[in-house]
């Protein structure tokens, strides 16, 4: 089915309207003209509004049910998820930036649907453009016959791919460190009052990545140095590939359970510490779903193959980390959670022969925690705590690891 319709798309790109269009600045969503509705007894349409037309591409994945269309790139702004969504047939809506030059709209249904026409009709006059789609109920066994991702050049996440530093020299070497700015591109992280996760997370990556370079001893590396998504799978690639000595996933969540506030620092445990804890996880990983992945199996798989490498060696010295950073940032006034030392069962951590730790500069759902964390000042401070933490941490893994060596 996704072959298809990415056919259609095609064949739409090379008639002679388009080729009349300009394709050379972005197109936009128009919001007045777009919608999500219920059709008939088990069907939904979809209207897209745009400025201009653009190649797409549709296919469904499974494990859970999703629909996703792919474009070549367009500006979302202005488009209000609620009133886009207004089908009850659609359990929710994602949209926003995917890949450089690619955007993706991603529908999680509530029940099997399948792609029953498909059409753009673009304006000769205007150059505008409008997408409809008709979706129509179907039966599990066809649904999961013609799910997945068509694997097409262009369309898909590239291969991680990192600027390695330079070989390290002889005596004591810098300590090379992952920094992981949470969500990213159509993933925003929590939201509150036109604030998100992602901006605030890649802002504070890029202030403590400045601080640690200043102060000499470390190499540092983004997983993401922009709005783009980075799958979970590719953050730990990319940690690989970058020989980490150290991974900090950088988060700012929204949470309601236990009136959530306050910095915290988390390692992996199949184990969430708390019913807080494991419902971050849930979230965290559910963020996932717009890679394109069948998740179907693949978190056994994973966690057979990468929570079993180095275990007894790595998950001491991720402890010792965590307790680090902990102090550290307490050190500068935090404020910390109640319980600033948590688990639970992300998949961003999941590299199990890399020290990883998770991050909480606390909560956008608490006012305080919101306020301090668009303080430039504030962060200022929670950098340095996190900097003093790794040179305590550095310093105490040197003695311990020597003291093996003997």
């Amino acid at each position: 089915m996704s072959r298809i319709f990415y056919a259609l798309a095609l064949i739409w790109a090379l008639n002679g309207a388009a080729l009349a269009q300009d394709f050379s600045a972005l197109a936009r969503i128009l919001p007045d003209q777009s919608r999500i509705s219920d059709a008939g007894r088990s069907g939904v349409t979809v209207q897209l509004g745009l400025s201009q037309g653009v190649p797409y591409r549709v296919f469904t994945l499974r494990d859970p049910y999703r629909m996703v269309l792919d474009f070549q790139e367009v500006d979302w702004s202005g488009l209000d998820r609620d009133a886009f969504l207004q089908s009850s047939r659609i359990s929710g809506v994602q949209f926003g930036a995917y890949v450089p030059g690619w955007s993706r709209l991603v529908l999680e249904l509530g029940a099997p649907l399948a792609v029953d026409t498909a059409d753009m009709r673009i304006d000769p006059a205007t150059g505008a453009a409008q997408l409809s789609l008709t979706l129509k109920g179907t039966d599990f066994d066809t649904f999961a016959a013609s799910a997945g991702a068509p694997r097409q050049p262009g369309w898909d996440l590239p291969e991680p791919a990192v600027a390695i530093a330079e070989p390290r020299n002889e005596g004591i070497k810098p300590l090379r460190v992952m920094l992981d700015p949470g969500h990213g591109g159509i993933d925003p992280g929590a939201e509150v009052s036109g604030t998100d996760e992602k901006t605030l997370m890649l802002v504070f990556a890029r202030e403590l990545r400045e601080l640690l370079l200043r102060a000499g001893g470390y190499e540092v590396v983004l997983t993401r140095v922009d709005d783009q998504f980075v799958s979970l799978e590719r953050r730990i690639a990319l940690a690989h590939r970058a020989g980490a000595d150290v991974f900090i996933s950088l988060h700012a969540d929204s949470l309601s359970e236990g009136h959530a506030h306050g910095a915290a620092v988390y390692t992996l445990s199949d184990d969430a510490s708390d019913v807080a804890s494991l419902k971050l996880a849930e979230r965290h990983d559910r963020g996932d779903l717009i890679s394109g992945i069948d998740l179907s199996g693949s978190d056994d798989q994973v966690a057979d193959v990468l929570l079993d490498m180095a275990r007894q060696e790595t998950k001491p010295r991720t402890t010792a980390l965590a307790q680090a950073l902990a102090n550290g940032m307490a050190q500068q006034g935090g404020p910390m959670n109640r319980r600033p030392l948590r688990t639970a069962s992300f998949s961003v951590l999941k590299a199990a022969d890399i020290p990883s730790v998770l991050v909480e500069l606390g909560f956008l759902s608490s006012p305080r925690d919101l306020k301090n964390i668009q303080n430039p000042e504030w962060r200022a401070q929670m950098a340095l705590g996190i900097f003093q933490g790794l040179e305590q941490w550095r310093q105490d893994d040197l003695v311990k690891r020597s003291l093996i060596g003997q």
